[in-house]
């Protein structure tokens, strides 16, 4: 049943094609995992929200006190 001669099948969970199908999904959710956290750490969350509320401001979609109003909530 185990077989412990050497080779390494002993650490392929299924062999064959399916080792391969589940070492790519193992590869495949590690990079996705890597690169919606990239994007999450990029965006910066209440930076972000900060920069949008001052575009509007500077846009005159809100005024000066709505403005320090968002700003206050945010910090």
């Amino acid at each position: 049943m185990w077989n412990f001669g050497g080779d390494w099948s002993c650490f392929v969970p299924f062999g064959g094609t399916w080792s391969v199908v589940f070492w790519g999904v193992v590869v495949g959710l590690t990079v996705w995992t890597v690169i919606v956290w990239s994007r999450r750490n990029r965006s910066g969350g209440r930076d972000d929200s900060l920069s949008i509320a001052r575009e509007r401001y500077a846009r005159g979609e809100m005024s000066r006190e709505e403005f320090e109003r968002v700003k206050k909530d945010l910090s």
